[in-house]
């Protein structure tokens, strides 16, 4: 029989008391749209991370307006009850997780385009919209949104985490996408934030304070995005090569020459074979990359060219071409099939997700160094990387039963964290803080940063209702 993990390992599980009285007033409040049945409750106690054991939150509420989330929100505070704000549940870090317990709002009913200004390129939409619903309402506009995480995430989400994904390189990150923010504070206030200009200097930019800041400072209940314009020619291409270094090289030569190159993607050779078998494809197992232009024609073909010779220069070979979008889905279809693919490689284990980006000058010593490190710790894999813009995920592959293996991952990880916190990079490019990288934010920022933060939270959220536990410990 496995013996219980470290209690290093384990999030602190700290849940308040959640009154009677304050469950009797949420039921007569919003009535159907509350529920209190384990199996509701249950799934949004859990996201995609490798926690597990955490009990769920007392209740869910399903909100379908700002007023219901201003109304949960004051019940909440009143009661000094902790609120999770709920998307659709694809979190790698345990932000979903009720530590501290509370109950959840669900937002995923939130879920109208409420704007398209195509003509300012830009759209207001509620937080449940997700990524492929507002690139369909926008594109008989000839317009698109570019940030795509790989999983069909909650625009609300994204902008909590401060998402990115595989177009970043070109079109950067959430936090250059959100132009302004409708939240619920911590008391249940309505405010907004920013406009739909493209500059401000109108006092302190709350709007990049909360992007990113994980639900710990109020509630999205819209968000204001930035638009693009759809390129006139889209083409992909994957390229193998001989080792990952020739990939990551290659890489590094394509962004410091200014190739305006829209997506660069590595796979290694051990997650190539697993996507092979999961989507029934024939790609080279070999280490690859996954690239795309965006442009006019006669651009596109020229950022092709100049990537194609590049990628000569380091043994890259079996250029396959994908410029109709059937072929271009199948490759990126491929791409963010990675994890299921991966997980469906072990039956019954969970990942241990990596986050780490650093300076792309750098990206070779901090990849390979950590690739040798994972092969010989003997526990299968996978690897994927925006390495465009120096971000790669190893996925550790576990079983959450046995406590030998999660240490394994664990100590890769903190290795790997620690590698590209030397080389002046990040302990999460995308995915955000939540639990799990609690320590390492404190390595990374240091103990001035962090009590700043505490200090903002502290006035913003004096009972700490708001998705307490996560990013640090108060």
């Amino acid at each position: 029989m496995n013996a219980p993990l470290p209690t290093h390992l384990l999030p602190t599980v700290n849940a308040r008391e959640v009154p009677a009285a304050f469950l009797d007033a949420l039921q007569a409040r919003f009535g159907a749209q509350c529920s209190t049945a384990l199996a509701v409750r249950e799934q949004h106690g859990r996201d995609e991370s490798a926690f597990t054991h955490v009990p769920p939150p007392a209740a869910v509420v399903f909100a379908e307006s700002t007023a219901d989330v201003a109304d949960a929100v004051r019940l909440c505070a009143k009661h000094r009850v902790p609120v999770i704000p709920f998307g659709v549940g694809s979190s790698l870090e345990g932000h979903l997780l009720a530590v501290h317990g509370g109950i959840s709002i669900d937002v995923s009913r939130m879920n109208r385009v409420l704007h398209i200004h195509a003509e300012d390129l830009t759209a207001t939409v509620q937080p449940g919209v997700t990524r492929k619903q507002l690139n369909e309402a926008v594109k008989s506009a000839g317009l698109f949104f570019p940030i795509d995480p790989g999983a069909d995430a909650s625009i609300g989400g994204m902008a909590a985490t401060r998402a990115s994904g595989t177009n970043a390189v070109r079109y950067g990150t959430m936090r250059e996408n959100v132009l302004a923010l409708e939240v619920v504070t911590a008391r249940g206030e309505v405010i907004r934030t920013g406009s739909r200009a493209r500059k401000s200097s109108a006092g302190y930019d709350l709007t990049r304070l909360l992007v990113g800041s994980e639900g710990t400072l109020g509630i999205m209940t819209e968000v204001t995005v930035r638009l693009y314009p759809l390129p006139e020619a889209i083409s992909a291409a994957i390229c193998s090569f001989p080792s990952i270094e020739a990939a990551v090289r290659t890489t590094i030569a394509i962004i410091q020459m200014g190739i305006p190159i829209a997506r660069c993607e590595l796979l290694d050779g051990g997650t190539v074979k697993m996507v092979n078998a999961y989507a029934k494809l024939g790609l080279r197992e070999e280490p690859m990359l996954l690239m795309e232009f965006h442009g006019s024609p006669t651009g596109v073909q020229e950022q092709a060219e100049w990537v194609q010779e590049i990628a000569g220069e380091h043994g890259g070979q079996a250029f396959e071409w994908a410029t109709t979008p059937e072929e271009r889905t199948r490759l990126w279809t491929a791409r963010h099939n990675a994890y299921f693919a991966a997980i469906q490689s072990k039956p019954g284990c969970r990942a241990i997700s990596t986050d780490t980006c650093v300076p792309i000058s750098r990206l070779a010593d901090c990849l390979l160094d950590s690739v040798a490190e994972a092969d010989a710790s003997g526990l299968p894999y996978f690897l994927v990387g925006h390495v465009g813009d120096g971000n790669f995920h190893f996925g550790y592959l576990i079983d959450p039963d046995n406590p030998q293996e999660r240490q394994t991952a664990e100590a890769l990880n903190d290795r790997l964290v620690h590698r590209a916190l030397a080389l002046e990079g990040t302990c999460t490019g995308e995915h955000g803080v939540g639990l799990h990288k609690i320590g390492f934010l404190r390595d990374e920022a240091g103990e001035g940063a962090i009590e700043m933060m505490r200090t903002l939270k502290r006035a913003l959220d004096p009972d700490n209702i708001l998705n307490p536990g996560k990013i640090f410990a108060l």
